[in-house]
């Protein structure tokens, strides 16, 4: 495709606003640590809550949407639709106790939970584990999307469109820090957003798809695949689709973005946030961004795609330049995108710029995060000034940034495949981050053993077991190496824990004061301390454990952000009368949402 003057002036535009940005916001990043990862603890919940949104609204999440939308229909989406149970049980559980706990990073929390050197030995490793390998293939898969926008659009060569697009990211998140990047994400979020409703729109005018009446004809050729309920007549479909989704992935799996009771770089707006109440907030308007508002404008494209290029055939066909390695149904996303017309084009060029900018400025300066004060400032020189480790903070940037090049050039072809590596390295251990907080039994032990488990299990299944060998009738092959990677997990870290000594009573007693969980997980520790003479439940005592109402704001919130989802889809389909009923639902229950939500206390 052949850029217009206008298309260039508006790229040029975006690429000037982002780095200024950056600039502004390096006057104060530099001061410290507290400046340059979490933006001196003052951001206001809607800032944080947008920055959380456009972070996860990377360049890869249309190609991965459209992928599994072409693959197994609208319906495979809950394989990440789950994931709002642990959105929302972070929101009204896990958020004001990530805010209390005042880390700088969610490892962080590792030595204030934990003692001794276990504790330093597993805040450490992780450090490297997640800031170099996890996020490092994260980006990967998001420079990968990348690389296929501008093969399939522009022609580029994969090392000409690494070049172009960490350039600017580079800047601007290492001179502003977290500062920057929120403040970026938010303007990045609504250009991202104005070009996906605009590429929907495009795609439903596209003349394949105008000749069979629109989305009803989209609807009437599809049938099943337009679904968002998958068909229960067949057990193969809804149980791997809909129900392992539900009963078991939400709980069992760590994925960065949705880490059972919160960590990563949504843990790190948290910790930025300006009190308990704005980061409860943030993260209540993220959950409802990131599921109920964006995913339609990505479906309505891939329902279309369909239409358009019912295989991959018809898109080599079209686009015979593209390399077989980026052959898969997640490049349709791109492909469709090449029905633009000159003149909007820029925009839209520039919002999947900035859907790439806001997800890799965000794990660049989550990473970093990890590997200055996890390990560079912890462990390496921990009497270093401020300016050095904000030095090392903006050279891990560059450095994290050009490992993720080497992974999406070299090791990656599918966003589909980074997905699922992801989802089985963790799972098995998210039980552990939602228990943590809530039972003093678990030790620094129980994670680093089911760690050492969950990557052992992963790789045995990935690379010795063929997908074939363990399907079933009702499971495929993954699905069942899911299941069985949550089993073996779980129970090795159940047992580990079972027999392993547990924290020193000093150490529980110093972070019951420090983040008051409450609870009956605790009643050994809070009677013990009582028995010398120490009171470490003042703020409990007299006062229902809020546990309760806050599981009933969990399952209202589910249900007003499900309704939400589903009422735009009815619309999206025509489907009207349905619409309006799930959008009274959705109306009824953000009322009791927010009557309830007063009563819960903050520090």
């Amino acid at each position: 495709m052949i850029l217009s003057r206008i298309d260039w002036i508006i790229i040029a535009i975006f690429f000037l606003i982002v780095i200024s940005i950056g600039w502004i916001a390096s006057r104060t990043a530099g001061k410290n640590i507290s400046e340059f990862f979490l933006g001196g603890r003052g951001m206001p919940w809607w800032l944080l809550g947008i920055s959380m949104v456009a972070c996860t609204f990377s360049a890869d999440t249309p190609n991965l949407v459209t992928g599994m939308v072409r693959e197994n229909g609208v319906a495979k989406n809950w394989a990440w639709w789950a994931f709002l149970i642990t959105g929302m049980v972070t929101v009204f559980i896990y958020a004001k106790l990530w805010r209390r706990s005042n880390v700088v990073t969610d490892l962080e929390f590792y030595e204030k939970r934990y003692g001794g050197k276990p504790a330093a030995f597993l805040r450490g490793f992780r450090s490297l584990y997640l800031g170099l390998f996890f996020n490092v293939l994260i980006m990967g898969s998001v420079t990968l999307a990348a690389i296929k926008i501008g093969a399939v659009m522009f022609g580029l060569q994969p090392l000409t469109t690494v070049l172009v697009a960490s350039v600017a990211v580079v800047l601007y998140a290492g001179l502003g820090g977290l500062k920057g990047v929120i403040w970026a994400d938010f303007f990045q979020y609504s250009i991202a957003m104005a070009g996906a409703v605009y590429a929907a729109i495009v795609a439903m005018q596209q003349p394949e798809v105008t000749a069979i009446g629109g989305m009803q004809g989209i609807i009437g050729k599809l049938g099943e695949t337009v679904e968002f309920i998958p068909d229960f007549s067949n057990p193969s479909i809804y149980v791997p689709l809909l129900i392992i989704p539900i009963a078991v992935q939400w709980w069992s799996v760590w994925y960065p973005g949705a880490e059972p009771g919160g960590g990563g770089y949504i843990a790190q707006r948290m910790l930025a946030a300006k009190n308990e109440k704005n980061a409860i907030g943030a993260t209540l308007l993220f959950n409802f961004a990131h599921y109920a508002l964006r995913p339609w404008p990505w479906i309505i494209v891939a329902l279309a795609s369909m239409i358009i290029y019912p295989d991959l055939t018809s898109i080599k066909a079209d686009f015979p330049h593209i390399d077989p390695t980026y052959l898969k149904d997640d490049i349709a996303y791109p492909v469709m995108l090449s029905k633009l017309k000159p003149g909007w084009l820029g925009l839209v060029v520039a919002s999947l710029i900035a859907a790439y900018m806001s997800t890799i400025g965000t794990h660049l300066n989550w990473g970093s995060s990890y590997i200055v004060n996890d390990f560079y400032k912890r462990f390496a020189c921990p009497g270093a000034s401020d300016k050095e480790y904000v030095m090392v903070g903006r050279i891990s940037t560059f450095v994290l940034m050009l490992l993720a090049a080497v992974v999406s050039l070299f090791f990656l072809n599918n966003a589909t495949q980074a997905f699922n590596i992801l989802l089985l390295s963790g799972a098995g251990s998210g039980a552990i981050y939602l228990l943590r907080w809530f039972w003093w039994r678990i030790n620094a032990w129980t994670e680093i053993i089911a760690m050492i488990g969950a990557t052992i299990v992963a790789v045995v299944l990935v690379f010795f077991v063929d997908d074939q060998t363990v399907a079933t009738n009702v499971l495929d092959g993954f699905t069942m190496k899911l299941l069985i990677a949550v089993t073996v997990t779980s129970v090795i870290w159940i047992v580990t824990t079972l027999i392993t000594k547990p924290e020193n009573k000093q150490v529980l007693r110093e972070f019951y004061k420090l983040t008051n969980p409450g609870g009956p997980g605790w009643k050994k520790v809070v009677t013990d301390a009582a028995k010398d003479g120490e009171i470490i439940n003042k703020k409990d005592l007299g006062k229902p454990w809020e546990m309760p109402i806050q599981i009933l704001l969990v399952f209202i919130g589910c249900i007003v952000i499900y309704s939400s989802l589903f009422a735009i889809g009815n619309f999206v389909y025509g489907r009207t009368l349905y619409g309006f009923i799930l959008l009274t639902i959705a109306g009824i229950g953000t009322f009791f949402l927010f009557k309830s939500f007063n009563k819960l206390r903050a520090n």
